[in-house]
């Protein structure tokens, strides 16, 4: 145990290095798209009446701010961080007033806390922004921004884009395994639905190509069954929720398949496979070797592994959010994303396919 914990120093050094010698590739800044889940979300929810909001302390408690945004987490999410180790501007949420103007130019986040690949997925929290809904508005802001820059510049805006798409966990843990016999598991079994899943988000993804994106990180669902909501509502002992787990294993493999496939047909590397299983897991399974006390328990939330409902003002709040995986009973702390997207950057072909973030940028800055 201590020389695992010990090795954590030498970790953090080299992710700081690494991030380090990435930041200067980027000579010129590019915009950046992000669509999805709550994962992702940087504050679009707060404009809708819904229940999935991320609006009131203590969330943001690490923020730059120390003031909730609507992002679901104690701090930055991955998209924050990508953007700050890019040296990009941060994504605004593109239901924003402030998404105006030269904003425009760095790109928006399209994501909604809730959503999932199918329409049906979060129903219970009434008014999101589904993924259909979320690229509609992608055209929107490119008409938006035409009127701006001239509908060429646009293109080559977008073309030259970087896009993160996070789909996925709800369709299961907001669909499928939501309440027994859900409807969706009444009309299939699992192996069937995932199949319809993934026949589903091909379609997605075929629409961000058509609408012109040409770079696209598209991650996997973690380790549905280890979140501590599930530990807390399906697991005796601590161990991950063996339905969930498999769910997981079904999805994740098909993902990273349809999106070879999807680039064997396009006939060039456009979609990106983030192994973000993988990538959870490392610190699932062995967090003390990644810094933290625990990967069962939230650092925000009540009732067993603090996953019991949402993460309030009244909630168990821990002292110190680097040492806890999971932020609330759903989502990873800010240093949890932080090591996800050092994976995301410089990961080898365990966690990224066809390559990772760094060669991307290396290769568009010799094109």
């Amino acid at each position: 145990m201590a020389s695992r914990i010990s090795a954590w120093p030498l970790i953090q050094t080299l992710i700081l290095v690494t991030f380090a010698s990435i930041s200067p590739q980027l000579a010129d800044a590019r915009a950046f798209f992000v669509f999805g889940d709550s994962l992702v979300d940087n504050g679009n929810n707060n404009y809708l009446i819904t229940s999935a909001r991320a609006d009131s302390p203590p969330y943001g408690i690490d923020y730059p701010t120390h003031r909730p945004t609507g992002r679901f987490s104690n701090g930055l999410n991955i998209p924050d961080i990508i953007s700050e180790q890019l040296g990009m501007e941060p994504t605004m949420p593109y239901l924003s007033p402030f998404l105006k103007g030269d904003k425009l130019l760095v790109g928006a986040n399209f994501a909604s806390a809730g959503v999932g690949i199918l329409n049906d997925t979060g129903i219970q929290f009434f008014n999101i922004i589904r993924i259909g809904k979320q690229i509609e508005y992608f055209q929107q802001y490119q008409t938006r921004v035409a009127g701006q820059i001239g509908g060429d510049q646009t293109r080559a805006l977008v073309n030259q884009a970087l896009v993160l798409i996070t789909l996925g966990g709800n369709d299961f843990v907001n669909n499928y395994y939501l309440v027994p016999f859900s409807a969706r598991s009444r009309q299939f079994s699992l192996p069937d639905y995932v199949r319809f899943l993934i026949s589903e988000y091909r379609k997605v993804l075929t629409k961000l190509y058509d609408l012109g994106a040409r770079r696209v990180l598209v991650t996997g669902t973690g380790p549905l069954g280890c979140v501590p909501a599930e530990l807390a509502q399906r697991s005796r002992g601590g161990e991950c929720a063996v339905e969930l787990m498999r769910a997981a294993a079904l999805f994740n493999p098909q993902l990273t398949e349809m999106i070879s496939s999807l680039n064997s047909e396009i006939g060039a590397d456009v979609f990106v496979a983030a192994n973000t299983y993988t990538m959870h897991m490392d610190f699932v399974s062995n967090p003390q070797a990644y810094g933290f006390v625990t990967s069962k328990r939230a650092c925000c939330g009540q009732g067993p592994y603090n996953g019991i409902g949402l993460c309030t003002p009244l909630s168990n709040l821990c002292p110190n959010r680097d040492l806890y995986a999971f932020w609330d009973p759903f989502h990873p702390s800010e240093r949890a994303n932080r090591i996800i997207v050092q994976q995301i950057l410089t990961g080898d072909n365990k966690y990224m396919k066809p390559m990772n973030l760094s060669t991307i940028l290396a290769m568009d800055s010799r094109t």
